[in-house]
């Protein structure tokens, strides 16, 4: 697909994935409007990226994904690229009982916000040129890490969901792509680190956006970069081998 002189909506586009994402799409000559929970991060953003538009929106809440539909729909109608972005990710040991304000984030930000956001923007999409919705998977949607579970299950389900997106597409001119990521240094799953400084370890961010980016341009719809493509080949398969070296 043509990947300038698009409007691109991306959701968590405060740092990571989805700020990275951003920056490209701005060096290839697109509008770029990056939505976050946290306006501190929004605005040190626009100071050093002053072209990019940023919006405060928390994707965990239904009202607040209304709202940022409605703004875009009245402030930004060319808005032709929607990238399901955000993410958190959670510990989850099932055996000690469930935090069930951490398992409602970790659902509504991962599955029930993008499925929302599509459900929305897809009206919106169907009378642009060169519209697509970018679903952002993950290699663990293939192979989970079970000390994860909750946060590999709703990868899985978003690995199925932009299946059947497609599907459900497939007589419109909207393209679908999930894009699987491999371990990606950022700061996913900071909150269970004793150090808020140290990363998530994995590859360089902007050696995944290089090949996601690569794969978007190709009309890849269903893309697993870097190690992400191995855990798609072989599933079951490396299940039992990267799950021994985490605690059961």
């Amino acid at each position: 697909m043509n990947t300038t002189a698009n409007t691109i909506l991306i959701t968590g586009g405060t740092s990571g994935i989805g700020l990275a994402f951003a920056e490209a799409f701005l060096k290839e000559g697109n509008k770029v409007i990056i939505t976050g929970r946290r306006e501190d991060k929004l605005k040190e953003i626009k100071e050093k990226l002053p072209q990019i538009i940023t919006k405060t929106s928390d994707v965990t809440d239904a009202a607040q994904r209304a709202e940022l539909f409605n703004w875009i729909n009245e402030n930004h109608t060319d808005t032709n690229i929607l990238i399901n972005n955000a993410g958190v990710q959670f510990i989850t040991d099932l055996k000690k009982g469930i935090d069930t304000d951490k398992l409602k984030t970790e659902v509504d930000t991962n599955l029930i916000a993008p499925i929302h956001l599509a459900s929305l923007f897809i009206p919106h999409l169907k009378s642009k040129p060169n519209a697509a919705i970018i679903n952002i998977t993950s290699g663990l949607a293939f192979v989970p890490i079970a000390m994860m579970a909750v946060y590999c299950a709703t990868k899985a389900a978003m690995h199925s969901l932009t299946l059947s997106l497609r599907y459900q597409l497939k007589d419109t001119d909207i393209k679908v792509f999930a894009i699987a990521p491999p371990a990606v240094d950022t700061e996913l799953g900071h909150d269970r680190r004793e150090d808020k400084t140290q990363s998530h370890g994995g590859i360089p961010v902007n050696e995944f956006i290089a090949g996601a980016m690569a794969a978007i341009k190709n009309d890849e719809y269903d893309a697993a970069i870097g190690m992400a493509a191995g855990l798609r080949a072989k599933r079951e398969t490396l299940f039992e081998q990267i799950n021994s070296g985490f605690p059961g």
